[in-house]
């Protein structure tokens, strides 16, 4: 396999070998969020005719154990990759995403599809170090900033088309379109393996001879170090607020948003179904895919005007943005509220996004490009893993429509009548006889009122909004706060002020 040399450290321009990158990320990404977009509605949505329909405590479970294998192993995936190659990394990665959507397919169950995200997570797992190692190599001093913030764009161009494929494959919502989507993922994915023909295999400076234990080794010493490891834990309770928005807030969306006003402006016929409540509404997915829209179109001008600002001082200012964005989006009903909270989040992330990668990709030494982007990774599997959880426990209890509708039968009815509720939220479908997948219909019988007015009562009765949103907000602040202090400390130190 023939090496191609890095570019030039006084070059400016990005070149081909940037832009194949580019093109292997979003192919990568188009089958990833055509996935993940509706992954929390398969997984837990009460009223979804063909998902799994299991509990937000096993949702979060799945989401711990995919935020973990696929964040945290590229600490070790990112040595890994410098020592044995980045192209050869990617082929291995696709080649195990492959199998990933093919076990989603294949088994309509919960072992299935856990099994299949568990093998999905350890391919993306030496996706992202291969090629984020490779973009460090190319990008240079001159160029970073403007080069990360394009691929960004790039990454969420793969995003925004998965969002809007998912659509017309799901018409019914079927168990058979379920399959069809991954079926579409795995596609997608051989896609990208042919592509891979093209990719530049750029030599990582890396010792081409230590072995696996070594390198393991050395992953865990340089992530040790006190400065990296105090910026990371920031990181990491940042992204445990960020990533609801695309873990809880589809389920949140459905519940609780109403988004019928906005259906007679949709120029697609696909992105208008009729929800559990009667009422029309766009699929959850084409409204949180503005995030992506707004990236797409800002995330290049953006970095162009933070280019000359420290990274730290850009990514403050993101944070800032993006826990406003999560509290505007998760207090309301509205769906117009809820696109301007996306807006804000969205901002957030063009500053966070981008830089948290440049960072690193600045600060790490000549030989430890893969395993420092490896590092940036660790924020995103602490902090998703563990925001899941809590977000499952959180949403269980105070957020989910069918549970809340059991909890308004056992405590505000007569519908029990004799029976007595010990409280816990795990015991309310057996103290009622009511299956979650029934709990809506059976209070709107019960109370013989509309689906939009048993909504209302119990968003009054509940506050749901509030409950989960507000922890995950407070969360972010904690963060920006920290970020703030680390910054100026960093100022004192030259090979981390950066």
């Amino acid at each position: 396999m023939t090496s191609i040399a890095p570019e030039s450290p006084h070059s400016v321009g990005l070149g081909f070998r940037y832009w194949i990158c580019n093109v292997v990320e979003m192919w990568e990404r188009l089958a990833y969020y055509a996935l993940r977009a509706v992954a929390p509605i398969y997984i837990m949505q009460a009223t979804d005719p063909g998902g799994l329909h299991l509990t937000p405590f096993d949702k979060g479970v799945i989401y711990m154990v995919w935020a973990i294998v696929q964040s945290i192993l590229p600490t070790v995936t990112g040595g890994l990759a410098d020592r044995y190659g980045y192209r050869r990394s990617l082929a291995f990665s696709l080649t195990v995403n492959t199998i990933g959507y093919l076990l989603m397919a294949a088994f309509h169950s919960h072992v299935g599809f856990f099994s299949g995200v568990v093998v999905l997570a350890f391919g993306t797992a030496f996706f992202k170090p291969g090629l984020q190692g490779t973009l460090a190599h190319i990008l240079t001093k001159e160029n970073s900033s403007v080069g990360w913030g394009w691929f960004y764009m790039v990454v969420n161009v793969g995003s925004f088309i998965g969002h809007h494929i998912s659509p017309f494959i799901l018409a019914g919502h079927s168990a058979g379109d379920w399959r069809n989507l991954f079926l579409v993922c795995a596609a997608c994915t051989v896609v990208n393996l042919i592509t891979l023909i093209k990719f530049p295999d750029i030599p990582s400076g890396a010792s081409q001879t230590e072995g696996v234990w070594s390198v393991l080794k050395r992953t865990i010493v340089n992530v040790a170090e006190p400065r990296l490891a105090t910026w990371l834990l920031i990181m990491s309770c940042f992204w445990m607020m960020m990533y609801q928005l695309w873990d809880l807030q589809p389920n949140f969306i459905e519940d609780w948003i109403s988004s019928e006003p906005l259906t007679r402006h949709s120029p697609v016929a696909a992105w208008v179904v009729t929800g559990p409540d009667g009422r029309p509404r766009i699929e959850q997915q084409v409204l949180l895919s503005l995030n992506s829209w707004m990236i797409i179109i800002g995330v290049v001008p953006m970095a162009w005007l933070v280019r000359k600002m420290r990274t730290v001082s850009a990514m403050l200012f993101g944070m800032l943005g993006a826990t406003a964005g999560v509290l505007v989006a998760g207090l309301t009903q509205s769906a117009w509220m809820l696109l301007a909270g996306i807006i804000g989040f969205s901002i957030g992330e063009m500053l966070v996004g981008p830089k948290k990668s440049e960072y690193l990709g600045l600060i790490a030494p000549h030989g430890k490009k893969g395993l420092y982007l490896g590092y940036v990774n660790i924020p995103t599997g602490i902090g998703q893993g563990l925001g899941s959880l809590l977000g499952g426990v959180v949403y269980g209890y105070f957020g989910e429509k069918a549970t809340l509708s059991l909890r308004y039968l056992a405590e505000k009815t007569d519908f029990l009548s004799g029976k007595v509720w010990d409280g816990r939220v795990q015991s309310l479908e057996q103290v009622t006889g009511i299956p979650r997948t029934r709990a809506f219909a059976t209070l709107q019988e019960v109370l013989d009122r509309s689906g939009p007015e048993v909504t209302q009562l119990l968003w009054d009765t509940y506050a749901p909004g509030y409950y989960v949103w507000i922890p995950f907000a407070a969360i972010g602040l904690i963060a920006t706060v920290a970020l703030g202090i680390y910054g100026q400390m960093a100022k004192r130190w030259s090979d981390m002020n950066a």
